[in-house]
Formats: C-alpha cells, sequence, structure tokens
C-alpha cells in the first residue's frame, strides 16, 4: 500500500522541502520588498487618505530640476556669449522662457482627463510626420545635423515633438489592440512600420542619437503592453545589425567609437573625443564641492557648447560631486515617483502612456550622463530639464503633465487638485469597467 502524502499548511513547508529551501535565499529580497512597501505607504498613505506624495514628489523633482537647468545654462553659456558679442543672459532668458511656457502647460495638462487626449493621437502623429520631413527640406543644419526649424528667430526640434507625440499614439493604437497584442501580427501592424518611418526621418537629419531615443520609447511601449519577450531579442538583433550598418557607413561615426575605444585620435588627425575627454577634466577638477558656481575653466571653449550637451561636466566642476549626486537623486526620485503612478494603473493606454514617457525620460537622462562619464561613445543626446534647448525642455515639461494628470487620480479626492479644463472622454469598447477597476484599486 503507497501511502498519499499530505499537502504542507500553507505558510508552513515540510523540513527538507524544496519550498523550504527556495525560500531562504529569498527571504531578503522578501524583507526589501516588504520594507519598500511600508516605506511608500507610510509617506503616501492608503485607500481614501493617500496625500499625494507622489504628485508632489515628481512635481517637486521636475520644478528643482529645471531651476538647476536654467542656473547652469546661464553659467555655461555666459562666457561663449560675451567672446560672441551676445548678451550674456541671452540663452538663460531663452531657456527662462521656455521654461516657464513648458510650466504653463505641464499644469493645463496635469488638470486635464489622460482619457481625452486620445484624439490628439493621430493628428499628433501625423503632424510630427510633416514637421520631420519638413525640416529635411527648409530646416538648418548644425553641426553635421539637420534636425532644426528657423520660426522668426526662434528654432524648434521637431524631433522633440514627435516623441511625445509617438509616446501618446502608441499607447493609444496598442490599448485598442488589447489582448491582440500576443499576436507578432499585431505588434507589427501599424506600431512599427509608424515608427520606423519616424525613425527613418530623424536618420536621414544624421541624428542617431535621438533616433536611439525614440527606438527606445517604441520598445518601452511594447513593453509595457505586455507584448511576448522573444519579440524583443529578435528586435535586438535586427537593431544591433543595422547600428553596426550605420555605424561601418560612415566615417564620422566610426571616428568617434574608435576614438572613445582607444583614447587616440583618428587616422586622418581628428579627436572626435576632445569633447568628452576635457568634459572628464571638468568632472575631475570639481573635486568634492567644486570650484565654485560660475568658476568654471572648461567652458572658456575647452568643451564646445558646454551648455548643451556637456553642462552635466559643468555641474561637475562647479558644484563639485556634491552637485552631480543632487542631480542623480533628483532624477531617481523622480523615476521612483513615475514608477508608482505606472505599477498603479489598470487601464493599458495609462500605463502603456506614463512608462514610455518615465523610460524616456529616465533613458536619455542615462545616455546623456553616459557620454560624459566616458562610458559611451559621444552621442548628441541632451541631459532633460538641464541642457540647453527650448523644444527638449518644453516637450519633457509636457510629458511630465500627462504623468502629473495620473498621479492626481491616485489622491484623495478631499485634496485632489480640481481641473481646470473638463472633457467628457469618447465611450469607447471596455472604456469604462477598466476606469472603474483603477478606480478601485486606486
Amino acid at each position: 500500500m503507497v501511502s498519499t502524502p499530505t499537502r504542507p499548511q500553507a505558510g508552513k513547508p515540510r523540513p527538507g522541502s524544496t519550498a523550504t529551501a527556495a525560500r531562504g535565499p529569498a527571504a531578503p529580497a522578501d524583507r526589501l520588498r516588504t520594507i519598500y512597501r511600508r516605506f511608500w505607504s507610510a509617506l503616501e498613505g492608503t485607500g481614501t487618505s493617500r496625500n499625494g506624495s507622489t504628485y508632489y514628489l515628481i512635481l517637486g523633482a521636475t520644478l528643482a530640476l529645471t531651476a538647476i537647468g536654467i542656473m547652469m545654462v546661464l553659467s555655461a553659456s555666459s562666457v561663449e556669449s560675451i567672446a560672441a558679442g551676445k548678451s550674456p543672459y541671452g540663452d538663460a532668458l531663452k531657456q527662462g522662457i521656455f521654461a516657464a511656457l513648458g510650466i504653463f502647460t505641464m499644469f493645463v495638462l496635469s488638470r486635464v482627463n489622460v482619457v481625452w487626449l486620445k484624439r490628439l493621437a493621430w493628428p499628433g502623429i501625423g503632424a510630427a510626420v510633416v514637421l520631420l520631413v519638413l525640416v529635411q527640406v527648409i530646416g538648418d543644419e548644425i553641426n553635421g545635423n539637420r534636425n532644426w526649424i528657423d520660426l522668426g528667430g526662434v528654432t524648434f526640434q521637431p524631433s522633440e515633438a514627435a516623441k511625445l507625440a509617438l509616446a501618446l499614439w502608441m499607447a493609444t493604437v496598442l490599448a485598442r489592440k488589447g489582448q491582440l497584442i500576443s499576436r507578432w501580427q499585431h505588434v507589427l501592424v501599424p506600431a512599427v512600420p509608424m515608427a520606423a518611418v519616424i525613425v527613418g526621418l530623424v536618420l536621414v537629419g544624421n541624428d542617431l542619437g535621438t533616433a536611439m531615443i525614440i527606438m527606445m520609447i517604441v520598445a518601452a511601449a511594447l513593453f509595457f503592453a505586455g507584448v511576448p519577450l522573444y519579440l524583443f531579442g529578435i528586435a535586438g538583433v535586427i537593431a544591433a545589425a543595422g547600428t553596426a550598418v550605420m555605424a561601418v557607413t560612415s566615417s564620422n561615426r566610426m571616428c568617434r567609437i574608435t576614438s572613445w575605444w582607444t583614447g587616440q585620435s583618428c587616422a586622418d588627425g581628428i579627436d572626435a573625443n576632445y569633447q568628452a575627454t576635457n568634459g572628464l577634466y571638468g568632472l575631475a577638477s570639481g573635486g568634492w564641492l567644486g570650484v565654485g558656481l560660475g568658476q568654471s575653466r572648461q567652458k572658456y571653449s575647452w568643451i564646445p557648447e558646454a551648455h548643451n550637451d556637456f553642462i552635466f561636466a559643468i555641474i561637475g566642476e562647479e558644484l563639485g560631486l556634491v552637485g552631480t549626486v543632487v542631480v542623480l537623486i533628483l532624477f531617481a526620485i523622480l523615476g521612483a515617483a513615475i514608477y508608482r503612478v505606472v505599477v498603479a494603473q489598470a487601464d493599458m493606454f495609462h500605463r502603456v502612456l506614463a512608462g514610455t514617457i518615465m523610460v524616456w525620460l529616465l533613458g536619455q537622462a542615462t545616455v546623456n550622463m553616459s557620454v560624459v562619464t566616458g562610458l559611451m561613445p559621444v552621442i548628441g543626446v541632451p541631459l532633460p530639464f538641464i541642457s540647453y534647448g527650448g523644444s527638449a525642455l518644453l516637450m519633457s515639461l509636457c510629458a511630465i503633465g500627462v504623468v502629473l494628470s495620473l498621479a492626481r487620480e491616485q489622491m484623495a479626492p478631499a485634496i485632489r487638485p480640481k481641473r481646470m479644463l473638463k472633457f467628457k472622454a469618447r465611450k469607447g469598447r471596455g472604456s469604462k469597467p477598466q476606469q472603474k477597476t483603477a478606480r478601485k484599486r486606486a
């Protein structure tokens, strides 16, 4: 007679069983997860007592990074502006104007029902494609990149607007597909062809850095939509092959890669690593507390256009390790708070849109700081909220406004900021049940 083993009680595995052996190593992870949840529960509250700490953490970190950006743009750009016979405050004033416009737009978007933004998905992506085509026709070429349109003395970068438009469009399309997204045919059409058009138009303008960020946005949208992981492996191989082809077929890109890898000049004598080398000199000379605000030496044309992509090096030189760590902490707070918004979303549209924005901003910041610290070859990618550039700052603040709208819905009704604009969302298939589920979870 063979005895049938009895099932152990829940939470009490038998001694020597595999469950007991597996539980030991997992215990530290469980404790960390418990501590993490208790921390956020104590910080934010639960149920109807949510105090909106996530909302205010996102808002505070964004405003702090924007303020640091304006201050550092003034410091980094003043020397070259004076040398060019311009006002030392010109670039900082322009950045401040775009910051004011962006903050106003951010607050408006934070009070709008995000579902209403679905109406702008197709017009927005269409306008982005038209503007990217116009760049190649009437756009200005700067440092080998054709990426700007001059509008009466104010330059605008359509590729920055394309990032937000693509994130909104992909969230709308993928949410409409719903459960069909598990089939590879529905993953490819129409998301991949549209993304390929956007990336292709950006690459025609010779802007590989922006194209990489857009591909990151596409991958993030597909990931948060629940696309099967094996498709990412196939896409990764294709993307790596495409990147290798673009690098080999461009002498400028190959020069950057070889200079970064070997630390030496290219065969024609061009030192493509010149900017990165002087950026490291700036970080090294800053020490713990920096040489003082406005006292940078590398901004005296040692780092060309120091207020743009390499502004993180000026922060390290003038404010030291402490200044760079403060920037890193602010980005970490921003990322953690947006992640809290993402995981709380039951509706696919909300989850994909918020997750894509999170990956866009934090991924771009990571790439920029990796370039400045020498971990990656030189790629023209600005540091969100900090680098000089009105288009990038405006679009980044608009993206934060969308996330703030979702964070506002998680707050207790009594303390929730009221909407400035009231729109009724269109009644679509499955939209109401998903919204009710989201409210119950919040």
